[in-house]
């Protein structure tokens, strides 16, 4: 990126921090691309710990396919995810994203070959998949370097006073992608780091005292 910028200089020093105290995430959590795929709409709205258990739940009925879940009615399938929350409208992204695949013969590693830009427009087209969901499967399942943008990030790096001049989610994307190298692993580590963070330390009434970036926090040096 040649000299870095202070937003970047920010940004890369704030990795650290997070990696230094965390180390490596091996994230996303599945054992394969589309299992990663189900699991970023099955985490909409509620824990992975629930998600988890609705994966086991789909493991369990034989029905962690595209194929499985094609066939299944929304009524089979729905119990199985129970686990998740809002159970009858996951399964009908669930099945909306299964009939999506076919259209590739659900051959994930295909995927890989499309232009990134238009396969997100492609994918934010499909039912119950929104920004994040697109991105997380862009950046998790195939390898394409997007940042991806969720509550926790908002939460961290508004309390870093680290924003985006505009709290919109292509604008917190942009500040990331513009201020770090474009490269997926980093993403993918800097995203998890964020999560993990935010969950152990910085959640809604934060551990300050345990915070690896309490130097660097607005919020803690409002006192609140």
């Amino acid at each position: 990126m040649g000299n870095p910028t202070p937003a970047s200089a920010g940004l890369i020093a704030i990795y650290e921090r997070l990696f230094g105290k965390y180390g490596p995430q091996d994230w996303w959590p599945a054992d394969t691309a589309f299992e990663m795929m189900i699991g970023a709409i099955l985490t909409q709205s509620t824990a992975w710990s629930n998600v988890e258990k609705a994966i086991t739940g789909l493991k369990s009925a034989g029905a962690l396919s595209a194929a499985q879940i094609r066939r299944m009615r929304p009524e089979e399938l729905a119990p199985v995810i129970r686990s998740s929350g809002y159970y009858n409208a996951k399964a009908s992204k669930l099945k909306a994203l299964a009939d999506w695949l076919a259209g590739y013969d659900d051959d994930i590693e295909s995927l890989k070959d499309r232009d990134p830009a238009e396969f997100r427009r492609e994918l934010l087209a499909v039912h119950g998949v929104g920004p994040e969901t697109a991105d997380s499967i862009l950046l998790y399942a195939l390898d394409v370097p997007v940042f991806v943008i969720d509550a926790y990030t908002r939460r961290l790096f508004s309390r870093l006073g680290i924003v985006p001049p505009r709290d919109t989610y292509d604008e917190w994307q942009r500040l990331f992608e513009t201020n770090l190298e474009q490269q997926a692993g980093l993403f993918n580590e800097y995203h998890a780091l964020i999560v993990r963070h935010a969950k152990e330390v910085c959640r809604s009434r934060p551990d300050c005292a345990e915070c690896c970036l309490a130097g660097e926090c607005r919020y803690l040096k409002r006192g609140y």
